[in-house]
């Protein structure tokens, strides 16, 4: 019984867990970019005094699905979404460098590049300014180019370039933000390779049906283990009886 406990009551709290990673993936179905969190189970064995048998289960996240997700067209010159693989580099709340694959990009009342988000666009020298302009465009580069009030259509300037990083996904961490990280935190090197296409934008890479099924599969275990745990207790209870029994008679 003691044992049937462990593991009924550590499945039980961990399915709730990936239950609650699977409703976070549900929550990000429309998130421009966003790629589904990834949860496995493990079975470990108990330290400490007590038999080597006895195990319980523990469930984590084991990264995101870098898959891409459908692109789909904009026409908005600041919708920039990365083909293949890469990240778009920016500035986080506290003024770090983060990375983020969501490219619906428009400039703010100050001038600043930013995400819908309101982050910071960065180039390698830091957040891009743009000035007062008729038109502001976005190079497959990730260069940013303007032309400027009251000039022509010859009048193109770049004012910046968008820092484009392309580290190995192994080595970050989405961060509760849902901005990724390094994982030593230090800022990974600019790709002249990563390139993005304007006027589009990168879906979520949630599989909503995988999700429902997963969500009524994960309640289905709940109950089981719940049970498994009523089961237990009347075990318990009924061995209890039988004791007491022996004991008066």
């Amino acid at each position: 019984m003691d044992k049937l406990l462990y593991v009924a009551m550590s499945g039980a709290k961990e399915t709730l867990a990936t239950q609650e990673a699977n409703n976070y993936n549900l929550a990000n179905v429309s998130t421009t970019g966003f790629k589904a969190a990834l949860s496995a189970f493990q079975t470990r064995s108990v330290t400490g005094p007590g038999f080597a048998s006895r195990a319980y289960a523990t469930a984590g996240s084991v990264g995101f699905n870098d898959t891409a997700g459908e692109q789909q067209t904009t026409g908005n010159p600041l919708d920039v979404a990365i083909q293949g693989s890469g990240f778009i580099a920016v500035q986080d709340s506290a003024g770090n460098e983060a990375y983020t694959r969501a490219g619906d990009l428009h400039v703010d009342a100050s001038g600043q590049l930013v995400t819908a988000g309101g982050r910071p666009v960065l180039a390698d020298s830091g957040p891009i300014a743009v000035p007062p302009a008729n038109s502001v465009s976005i190079g497959a580069d990730g260069t940013v180019s303007v032309i400027g009030l009251g000039q022509t259509a010859n009048s193109i300037a770049s004012v910046g370039r968008i820092k484009l990083v392309n580290p190995p996904v192994s080595s970050l961490a989405r961060g509760g933000d849902g901005l990724y990280r390094t994982a030593d935190g230090s800022p990974a090197e600019a790709d002249a390779n990563v390139q993005l296409a304007a006027g589009v934008l990168e879906s979520s890479n949630v599989n909503i049906s995988a999700c429902l099924v997963n969500m009524i599969e994960l309640s289905r275990r709940f109950e089981l283990q719940i049970k498994a745990l009523h089961t237990a207790d009347e075990n318990g209870q009924a061995s209890a009886k039988l004791l007491q029994s022996g004991a008066t008679g």
